[in-house]
């Protein structure tokens, strides 16, 4: 087994003006730096505008899309875990997020997926468990733990630190504790016996 950290990349999964998602992800990574088990990468989606169609078969894209496909590939494939920070639109997952899901294949198989919802009263908890099936199709692992911020505004300070660190620092360290272990076993047999889908 690896004594490196796992790359743990987190995540914004809306790219809409005025979205919460950065101080949510903001105040997760923030939690997961505070461990020596873990090297965070913030990958904001907003920062990678993937067209909303996709080449056809055999089709090459356009250069821009290709460069932009080629970074964000490159730091999803480079991550031994994820954790997705997502709200939820109309009863399910950011059009964003669902769009860079499908751009890609490779990079989320057998790694372990951590799931941060928010939203209003629902807390996106619908968004989450949309997530587990498409990352099950993607051969991704989603942990079993996870955290939901309902009325997510009223749940952070302006400076981004939660209102209640007690009951949310437990919970982060819950889902950490969950990717760590899945992370550093999946590491370990994706080294020693590459995955085959």
């Amino acid at each position: 087994m690896s004594n490196a950290p796992l790359k743990l990349a987190v995540v914004i999964g809306s790219v809409r003006d005025g979205r919460f998602g950065p101080t949510v992800a903001q105040w997760f990574a923030a939690q997961a730096e505070q461990r020596a088990d873990f090297d965070v990468d913030v990958i904001d989606l907003a920062e990678f505008p993937l067209p909303l169609v996709m080449p056809s078969f055999g089709q090459k894209p356009d250069a821009k899309t290709a460069e932009i496909h080629a970074a964000l590939g490159e730091r999803l494939g480079a991550a031994d875990a994820f954790v997705v920070v997502t709200p939820e639109y109309n009863h399910t997952v950011a059009p964003a997020l669902a769009n860079t899901i499908n751009w890609y294949k490779a990079p989320w198989e057998a790694k372990p997926v951590g799931l941060i919802s928010y939203g209003g009263m629902g807390g996106g908890l619908r968004a989450a468990e949309h997530l587990r099936q498409i990352f099950a199709e993607l051969h991704a692992i989603t942990v079993r733990d996870m955290l939901s911020f309902h009325n997510a505004w009223t749940s952070f300070h302006k400076d981004g630190e939660a209102v209640s660190p007690e009951g949310s620092e437990a919970a982060a360290k819950s889902l950490l504790d969950q990717l760590a272990w899945w992370g550093e076993t999946l590491r370990h047999a994706r080294a020693t016996r590459p995955y085959q889908s």
